[in-house]
This record gives structure tokens, sequence and C-alpha cells, in this order.
């Protein structure tokens, strides 16, 4: 099966650009900005409300995106497809790239899954997301640009096995802390305790797919972004988080020069 096999014209395109025009030296990544999937997956054989849930996508990951590309008059790239279909933040040979169940429900349609439809999967969903993220970074970079990659995430508020996350916001790094230590130190006169220095999630040596292919590979300052996701599931809470995260971006000599 190839990609023409998987897509149809009804079905939307792998992904979104946002202000593909933009100099600003600034790219703002969302890997599970989305949760459709093809037609002709059939909803992986899941509830829509499984879809709809953490296990699905990022919620609000992409509208505070979207906001923050507005307001930096920059460039960000989102993928549209469901994780679940093929997650565009981890190795093809991960286990869950395509995985077979997700906090504990399983997913009819990935069980068993043969070469041919991962591939398909594959060229459909997750090298055009990242074709287009290397297009971007690139046209900033002929443009004379040097640009600081800034990948937007979120987590559910406790573990599947209820232990509760403190945090309100994470900063993800590995190697890299030229944005990482301005926004710790910035964030923490506000947030404190409630900020997680490479919580809920660690970046060391496990940063994810994009962020080592898009950044850390071309030595680009970078970041990841964990917001929690209860604080962004309505506009309100989009607004919000976005103007604190922009004004703590904008104290980072990477993000204000």
């Amino acid at each position: 099966m190839n990609r023409a096999a998987l897509l149809t014209p009804k079905d939307p395109p792998p992904y979104e650009v946002v202000n593909s025009a933009a100099l600003r030296p600034l790219l703002f990544v969302c890997e599970h900005a989305g949760h459709l999937v093809p037609e002709r997956l059939d909803g992986l054989g899941i509830a829509e409300a499984d879809l709809l849930d953490h296990i699905g996508w990022d919620i609000g990951a992409g509208a505070v995106t979207k906001r923050l590309a507005a307001i930096f008059g920059a460039t960000a790239v989102l993928a549209t497809y469901s994780r679940l279909v093929i997650d565009a933040n981890r190795p093809l040979d991960h286990d869950t790239s395509i995985p077979e169940e997700s906090d504990g429900r399983p997913i009819p349609a990935n069980v068993g899954l043969d070469a041919a439809g991962r591939r398909a999967r594959q060229e459909a969903c997750f090298w055009p997301f990242h074709r287009a993220v290397s297009a971007q970074r690139s046209r900033l970079t002929e443009a004379g640009q040097t640009p600081t990659l800034v990948f937007v995430h979120s987590f559910t508020p406790s573990m599947a096995d209820g232990t509760p996350r403190p945090w309100e916001i994470g900063i993800l790094y590995d190697r890299d802390e030229r944005l990482a230590g301005p926004l710790l130190h910035f964030l923490t006169q506000t947030l404190g305790e409630k900020l997680g220095d490479n919580q809920p999630y660690t970046g060391r040596d496990s940063a994810g797919y994009s962020a080592e292919t898009h950044a850390a590979a071309p030595n680009l300052p970078h970041i990841m972004l964990e917001i929690r996701n209860n604080l962004i599931r309505d506009d309100g809470g989009v607004k919000l988080w976005s103007a604190r995260l922009a004004i703590a971006l904008k104290a980072c000599p990477d993000v204000a020069a």
C-alpha cells in the first residue's frame, strides 16, 4: 500500500504550516496537534472519545502553538493526524511508533500491522510532516537566519495510576541549555515548584525524534515545552498560557534577537 492508497482526496493534508513566509528566526513545531485518522483506517477501531482524549493527541498543544506563532509573527508546523496512526515524535523502529495499546486501551487497527501497512502510514503522515519541518528550517537558514526551535506538547494532570503531576509546565532539554537556562530562570520567579525542570518527562538522552533530528543534529537552539493539559483545554487557558510563555520566551537571548 502506498501513500495514495492510504490517503483519499477526502483526507486532509498530514501537516499544517502557519506563517509559511515569516522570516522571524523562530520555528514552532507541534507533533501531536491533531487527532485525525485517514478514512480508510476506519477510526482505528476505537471510540471517538478515545481519539479526543490525551491518547489521541496533545490536548491544547496545537492551539498554543498557533497562538505563539501569531504573537511572534513566526512560522509553525503542526501534524494533523493522531499519534495513534503514527507518532511523529518517535523513531520508526520505536515500539510506540504505531502503538498496539495506549494507557491500557487497545488500538485494534494497529495490532499485527504488517510492514506494508507501516510503510503506508510512514509515507502518508510521518515523512511529509518531517519534510515540512525541514523545509521551513532550511528556508530560514537560507535567508541568513539561525532559527530557534520550540517544540510544544501537553501532559495529563496525573499518571495512569492516579499519581498527581504538580507541575503546570515542564521545560525539557538535553545537552543544549542555551534556551533552557534563561527560560527556567525566568519562569522559576513566577511558578516556583510548579515549574518542571525536565519534568514530568526528561529530555536527557530521550529528547524525541523531532528535536533530535531538526534541532540537536544541526546544533540549533531549541526547547521542548510540556503544558499540563487541564490548563489549556479552552480558549481562555490557551490565551493565558500562550501569553505567559511568550513573555518568558522574549526574555531569552536566542528568541529576543
